[in-house]
């Protein structure tokens, strides 16, 4: 899988190839490969995780250039050079599952991946890859052979040069003069052309590096002014939090208010505890105060002779069912101030409820933010 096996080393954030030409010229590179892959470069933040630089599988090729004797991985896709590789004999392709491999590029200061369909195009493109490094250090080799020819030509040329004119100051004439110091004459000249053709290459490659290297710094540029308006993003994200943090610190504050309305609500339904008991008592003591008017009433009927007692209970009796209905009034009044209590208990519930309602929906908005403030936070 991308992300695991990759090249060790230190590397550094991948850097624009602006300054070499992402589609080689037809009179001087052409294509000795091609295949398709999904390609990925090494996160330049983790140093560990891939990261796609194609949405799709596209194009991937090898290119030689028969002039400078090299060769290049080159891949594009639409408008964007998304590989673009010169491979040199110390590069090594690697294999690091049985269809993905990859490869360090030491002058893009990158890692490349690559993600096959199949176990057979990774191998094919790792022994192309393979084939290209060698015949690169073959060519860089013979480039040292010819430059140490040159070298060894130029030293034996003024070795003889000397000699050759010593030989026709005592000789004497002037046609032996050309005959003698012409050939050598004509390699110092040849040799000179060459080190002419040197020198206007390596003010070419000067030319083509400085080019780079200004290209690299409006990289460099594009990349301050990106992470600059991270930053600002941050700071955006950071206000929204704040505002998130007082909107939570206010439902807080809600909640304590209603947590106060709940004791609230448990202190009423003590009252109406009370209130039942003192109910209870009061039918107990009428139904008392009913049997004790009933055995008045037998005492009225079983002994005539009380009957100047029968006033006074009968006043008793008024008094007792006066008492009686006051009591019943009290129980009424009682009863009405229980239903209102329950109805207004009730009214406190639903409430309570909705508001509990609420606040769960706000509390899981809340941490949808916030886990999308951490996705944030780790992509960044």
């Amino acid at each position: 899988m991308p992300g695991q096996g990759w090249a060790s080393g230190t590397f550094h954030l991948p850097q624009t190839h602006a300054s070499i030409s992402p589609v080689p010229p037809y009179s001087r590179e052409q294509p000795i490969f091609t295949t398709r892959a999904h390609v990925f470069q090494i996160d330049p933040s983790t140093k560990k995780n891939w990261v796609p630089a194609s949405k799709q599988a596209v194009t991937v090729s090898y290119f030689y250039d028969s002039t400078r004797n090299s060769y290049r991985i080159i891949s594009v896709d639409g408008a964007k050079v998304i590989i673009n590789s010169t491979i040199t004999p110390n590069m090594t392709f690697t294999k690091t599952s049985q269809k993905f491999g990859q490869w360090a590029d030491s002058r893009a200061n990158t890692v490349f991946g690559l993600g096959f369909p199949s176990e057979q195009q990774l191998t094919k493109f790792a022994e192309k890859f393979q084939e290209v490094k060698e015949a690169a250090k073959l060519a860089r080799d013979r480039s040292q052979e010819k430059i140490e020819t040159s070298s060894n030509h130029s030293q034996e040329s003024g070795r003889e040069t000397p000699s050759s004119t010593r030989a026709s100051s005592v000789n004497g004439t002037d046609d032996e003069k050309a005959s003698h110091g012409g050939p050598a004459e004509a390699h110092l000249k040849s040799e000179n052309d060459k080190l002419k053709i040197a020198l206007a290459q390596s003010s070419s490659n000067v030319k083509k590096w400085e080019t780079e290297l200004q290209t690299l710094r409006e990289s460099n540029a594009r990349l301050t002014t990106a992470l600059q308006e991270s930053a600002a993003s941050i700071e955006h994200w950071k206000k929204q939090f704040s505002a998130c943090k007082e909107e939570n610190d206010q439902l807080r504050s809600k909640i304590e208010e209603l947590e106060e309305q709940c004791n609230e609500i448990n202190k009423e339904k003590e009252r109406n505890a009370q209130l039942s008991r003192r109910l209870q008592e009061l039918e107990t003591e009428l139904q008392d105060k009913e049997l004790e008017l009933e055995e008045l009433r037998k005492q009225g009927e079983i002994i005539p002779q009380l009957m100047s007692e029968c006033e006074s209970v009968s006043q008793q009796l008024q008094a007792a069912e006066k008492k009686n209905k006051d009591l019943e009034e009290k129980v009424r009044t009682l009863r009405t101030e229980v239903e209102e209590s329950k109805h207004r208990q009730t009214n406190l519930k639903t409430e309570l409820k909705n508001f509990l309602d609420v606040l769960d929906g706000k509390i899981d908005e809340l941490h949808d933010f916030r886990q999308g403030l951490s996705k944030l936070g780790v992509d960044d």
